[in-house]
């Protein structure tokens, strides 16, 4: 299966260098280019490609709109990956909020590029959990009340697995930890998702912080992997 990609990015070098590294992947075709996040999702909704590669700082509308529009489109096969310059950075953070599957830092290797692309396209959200973390904590506003609104609606047990999905823990090392089967976990995560209206476990994140389920310094202390813009796949 090939892989199809829309790339967005308001300087011409940026989207030939980056047509150039997808182009090496033979399971990977670059299917058109947009310079803003208008032509983006004009792009996405009239090509309908697999993943879009937005960058969030562009002239004219931004890939925070951008991705927005795109994930307006209801079409859960259109994966989102930003391609920024700084991973601690409220347009990254507000990107994520807008549906964003995860990031990658634009002096990524050329193969972890094409593994991130591969990633999100298989379903997974990209992100190392303790870039995502501090992401996270130093841009999320005051928290609401820890009950309410849909988070009102959450078990116990739904609270502490989201916690530690917040924490950037796997589903193997949340049934460590809380004693459950792998498959329990992936039921009340997907459970999750479904009473939050949320897309996947970065959303997750974001929405624990900003609704007070855990505190923006935990779990800060990076494990294996952690370091740089991009982690494995968090998959569900």
């Amino acid at each position: 299966m090939t892989i199809r990609v829309v790339v967005a990015d308001d300087q011409a070098v940026v989207r030939a260098g980056l047509r150039t590294v997808l182009a090496a992947a033979p399971d990977i075709e670059v299917v058109g280019e947009a310079t803003d996040g208008a032509a983006a999702a004009e792009l996405a909704e009239s090509l309908r490609p697999d993943v879009v590669l937005m960058d969030v700082r562009m002239p004219g509308t931004d890939g925070i709109e951008g991705t927005r529009r795109i994930r307006a489109l209801r079409d859960p096969g259109i994966r989102v990956l930003v391609v920024t310059t700084f991973d601690l950075d409220r347009h990254v953070y507000d990107a994520l909020r807008a549906g964003a599957s995860g990031f990658v830092l634009k002096d990524v290797e050329p193969e972890d590029l094409q593994v991130a692309v591969r990633t999100v396209h298989a379903g997974h959200e990209l992100f190392a959990p303790s870039v995502t973390r501090r992401l996270v904590g130093s841009f999320v506003p005051a928290p609401a009340e820890p009950d309410a609104g849909p988070a009102g609606t959450l078990t116990d047990r739904e609270r502490e697995v989201l916690a530690l999905v917040a924490a950037g823990l796997s589903n193997a090392e949340i049934a460590d930890r809380l004693v459950l089967g792998g498959t329990t976990v992936k039921t009340h995560v997907s459970n999750l998702l479904a009473k939050l209206g949320l897309r996947d476990r970065v959303q997750l994140v974001v929405f624990a912080y900003e609704h007070g389920l855990i505190g923006s310094g935990a779990g800060d202390t990076a494990g294996p992997g952690d370091a740089g813009g991009a982690g494995g796949p968090g998959g569900r």
